[in-house]
């Protein structure tokens, strides 16, 4: 016989919502998760095999001092995580900034990130004496970050997946979610096939969720942003040779990792992006021009002997907030009714530890985390 009677429902089981009944399931707590595809899965945003995960150099951009601390307990969880599957789920490749020496974003970098974080300034030639496969112009400069590295992402996704049936948590997959309602008491979720009720339900469908909760009006845009893999078989360009990477230049901003157990060089353009549909979205890397283009013109100019061969790309949904800080809160008329979304691009890393705030509201009603400025009602995204 189904079950149809939870504590909690949990809306999109991503990256978010496969932590967040990790931890609801490591409290005991009866979970539901439910799923409109089968993660990890290519139609939201945890694809593509690596994310990279950097602590200080987020506290340049706004609201990077509430993020930093976020980061840093995110760290502690997946080697938590690491542990407790007995695999590897984090790389410790370190992550080099690089920007014009005069920039505003190299001078925020280096004067607070250090703050949080061991780093080392270089100016160009050390960086390409230090890693021969940059071809760094000697107005630029950069600051490397030891602690930090890469996540395999599809990996992390599938040990809570898998840690999780353990606590006994409940996941249905390829189950769209056609309606919610919501009463004073307990919520009921509508799929095709069934009807599920529960005390408490929490919403993180990534680009559906604004969809999801139409009623609040929430400013949350999808978009589409894609990476590629460039074959090379130079050294240079093997972890760990190479770190991972994060450029900002002439108002563009381009990030990578190295060849990774012969996955060739990634690399990705962050304000490269398309305002989307995501019921439109489709794995059509090469629809534009720019797909491939961008990327190769940033490695001919500064990782010349990595712009060899294209091996694939992929394009993937990110879900954008007006201030590009994402939303954790609940619902104005429901406070049973959780949700968060709007990580612009930066969420994966974290959500080991937005997986913990979440069951911590859930289950005690607070968080040991600060997350004011990640409220529905702050002004900077209010219309």
């Amino acid at each position: 016989m189904v079950n149809r009677n939870y504590s909690v429902i949990v809306v999109g089981a991503g990256s978010v919502g496969m932590a967040a009944g990790y931890y609801l399931s490591k409290k005991g707590v009866n979970t539901l998760l439910i799923d409109a595809f089968d993660p990890p899965h290519g139609k939201g945003s945890h694809h593509g095999e690596t994310r990279m995960i950097r602590h200080a150099t987020h506290v340049s951009s706004k609201g990077g001092q509430h993020f930093v601390p976020l980061v840093q307990r995110a760290q502690e969880l997946w080697l938590n995580l690491e542990r407790e599957l007995e695999d590897t789920l984090f790389i410790p490749t370190g992550t080099l900034s690089v920007g014009e020496a005069d920039s505003f974003y190299m001078k925020k970098n280096i004067e607070e990130g250090s703050m949080y974080s061991r780093l080392e300034v270089l100016n160009a030639n050390e960086i390409n004496m230090n890693w021969p496969g940059f071809s760094i112009p000697d107005h630029f400069m950069g600051c490397f970050e030891f602690s930090s590295g890469a996540l395999l992402n599809e990996k992390c996704i599938y040990a809570y997946r898998e840690l999780r049936s353990k606590n006994k948590a409940t996941l249905l997959t390829n189950t769209e979610v056609k309606s919610i309602d919501f009463f004073t008491q307990g919520v009921t979720v509508n799929t095709k096939e069934n009807s599920y009720h529960a005390d408490k339900v929490l919403i993180c469908a990534g680009a559906w969720t604004g969809k999801i909760l139409y009623s609040l009006g929430l400013p949350l845009q999808p978009v589409r942003k894609t990476f590629a893999w460039f074959e090379t078989n130079d050294l240079a360009f093997q972890h760990p040779q190479l770190p991972c990477f994060h450029f900002s230049f002439e108002n563009q901003l381009y990030y990578g990792f190295p060849n990774i157990n012969g996955s060739g060089v990634k690399l990705g353009r962050t304000d490269s992006e398309r305002n989307i549909n995501p019921d439109l979205m489709r794995q059509n890397f090469g629809k534009y021009a720019s797909d491939e283009g961008d990327l190769r013109k940033f490695l001919d100019r500064f990782l010349p002997k990595a712009s060899g061969k294209f091996k694939k790309g992929k394009a993937c949904l990110i879900t954008n907030t007006p201030d590009k800080q994402f939303i954790v809160d609940q619902h104005p008329e429901f406070p049973h009714v959780y949700f968060s979304g709007g990580y612009s691009g930066k969420g994966f890393q974290i959500s080991s530890v937005l997986g913990e705030i979440l069951s911590q509201l859930i289950t005690e009603g607070s968080t040991t985390h600060d997350i004011s400025a990640f409220s529905l009602a702050r002004k900077a995204i209010q219309k």
